[in-house]
C-alpha cells in the first residue's frame, strides 16, 4: 500500500524545515524528504545570523521579525541554542557614521532597541571592536545568533519527536507527478500537498519552471576561527561600513552613495568579489568570518585564496581577536530570487515550489513558511 500524508516537503534545509514545522503545527501529517543523510547545502554554510536589520521596513522586516519570534519559540521548545545577541555596525569613517545617523532618523529616531552609540559605548558592548579610529556604532537589539550546523542536524528529530513528522532522509526524490512522489529507488508516496524547498536542485523536478524562474546562483567564501581563549565572547554580531552597501535596508540613506564611491575608489578589489565583512560567534566560542559574493557565470568550483586574504584584511581593521587561527574554510552556493524575498510557483495543482531566499534563509524562512501556511491552512491549531 502506498504511504500517504497530508503534506510532503522536499528538502530539509532551513526553508524545508520551516515549512514542515508550520504544517505540523496545524495538525497536518507531514513527510520530510532529504536526498542526503543530513542536509549539507547552503543552510549549514552561513553565519547563523538572524538579521532583521538587513531587511527594509515594511513586509520584509515584518517577515524577519516573525521569523525571530519563531526562533525564540524553537529555543524554548527544543533546547536548541539561540542567542539574543543583537548587532553592532561599527563606524570608522565619517561617511559610515553619516549613513548610520540617517538610518536611525528614517526608522523614526532612537529607541532602546535601535540607537547610535559612542565609541566608548560600543567598546562596552563588544571587547572585540577595534578601538583605533572608532567613531561610534549602531546598536540593534533584534538580531539572533544560531548554530546552523547543529540546528539543521537536530531540528528534524525535534519535528519527528514532537509533531510525528515522518523523516525520509537519504531519499532523493526524482519525480513529482501530481500528488505522487517518486524516489530514486522506486518507492512512492501520496501527498495532498507537495512543497518543494530544494533550492536550485528543483531543476531536476521541474526543468521548464526552473528555466524561467528569476533565480541566480551566488557563491560565498567563509572562514571560522578556533574557539577563542579564556571563553572570550565578542558580544553582538559585528558588521562595518562595507556591510552598509550590501543590505537593502540602508539603500535610501542619502550618504550611502558617497560611501560606495569611496569604497570603489579606494578598494575596488572588494567590489570585484562582492566582499563585505561580518563576524558572529557560535555556542562553541568559534568566530565565523566572511564573506564574498560571486554570481552566475563567475562561480568556479575552486576557491580563491585572495578572497580569504581580503576578508581577513578588512576584518583585522574592524575587530580584534586574541586568536586568529583559522580552523576551517569553506564555500557555499545558494539560489537567490532576483524578484522578491523568495521564489514561489505552482507548476501543478497542489504542488508548490518555494526556493531562493538567498543569503537571508536563516532570517526569513520561519516567517515565510508561517505566512504561507496561514494562507493555505489558516492559523496554527497545535500548541507550541
Amino acid at each position: 500500500m502506498t504511504p500517504s500524508c497530508d503534506v510532503a516537503v522536499i528538502g530539509a534545509g532551513i526553508l524545508g524545515l520551516a515549512h514542515a514545522w508550520s504544517a505540523a503545527k496545524r495538525g497536518l501529517r507531514v513527510t520530510l524528504f532529504e536526498r542526503c543523510p543530513r542536509a549539507a547545502g547552503a543552510s549549514i554554510r552561513n553565519f547563523g545570523m538572524v538579521w532583521p536589520i538587513g531587511q527594509p521596513a515594511g513586509p520584509p522586516r515584518e517577515t524577519a521579525l516573525l521569523s525571530r519570534t519563531r526562533w525564540l519559540e524553537l529555543r524554548d521548545t527544543s533546547g536548541l541554542w539561540v542567542n539574543e545577541c543583537g548587532s553592532l555596525h561599527l563606524a570608522y569613517r565619517g561617511d559610515e557614521l553619516a549613513v548610520l545617523e540617517e538610518f536611525v532618523s528614517q526608522e523614526g529616531g532612537p529607541t532602546d532597541d535601535l540607537r547610535l552609540l559612542s565609541a566608548d559605548e560600543v567598546l562596552a558592548r563588544s571587547p572585540a571592536a577595534n578601538p583605533e579610529s572608532l567613531l561610534g556604532g549602531l546598536w540593534s537589539a533584534t538580531e539572533l545568533c544560531v548554530n546552523p550546523r547543529t540546528t539543521i542536524a537536530h531540528l528534524p528529530a525535534h519535528l519527528r519527536d514532537r509533531y510525528n513528522v515522518d523523516l525520509q532522509f537519504h531519499t532523493p526524490v526524482t519525480r513529482v507527478d501530481g500528488h505522487k512522489i517518486i524516489a530514486g529507488d522506486g518507492r512512492t508516496w501520496h501527498a495532498d500537498r507537495v512543497v518543494v524547498c530544494s533550492g536550485s536542485d528543483f531543476e531536476t523536478l521541474f526543468p521548464e519552471v526552473f528555466r524561467n524562474a528569476p533565480l541566480t546562483l551566488c557563491k560565498l567564501q567563509m572562514l571560522r576561527t578556533a574557539a577563542q581563549p579564556d571563553a572570550l565572547r565578542i558580544g553582538p554580531h559585528l558588521a562595518g561600513g562595507l556591510t552598509l552597501r550590501h543590505y537593502t535596508s540602508f539603500r535610501d540613506c542619502p550618504s550611502l552613495q558617497a560611501l560606495c564611491d569611496r569604497i570603489d575608489r579606494e578598494t575596488p578589489e572588494l567590489n570585484r568579489y562582492g566582499i563585505h565583512v561580518m563576524a558572529s560567534q557560535n555556542d562553541a566560542g568559534q568566530v565565523i568570518l566572511g564573506d564574498s559574493h560571486e554570481y552566475g557565470e563567475e562561480i568556479s568550483p575552486f576557491d580563491k585564496p585572495e578572497i580569504d586574504e581580503l576578508i581577513l584584511r578588512e576584518l583585522r581593521r574592524m575587530i580584534r581577536l586574541p586568536d586568529w587561527t583559522i580552523a576551517e574554510r569553506w564555500h557555499g552556493i545558494y539560489a537567490k530570487c532576483t524578484d522578491g524575498l523568495v521564489y514561489e510557483s505552482e507548476p501543478e495543482p497542489g504542488v508548490h515550489v518555494v526556493v531562493g531566499p538567498g543569503g537571508a534563509g536563516m532570517t526569513l524562512s520561519f516567517g515565510l513558511a508561517e505566512q504561507q501556511w496561514s494562507r493555505w491552512a489558516g492559523p496554527s491549531r497545535v500548541e507550541p
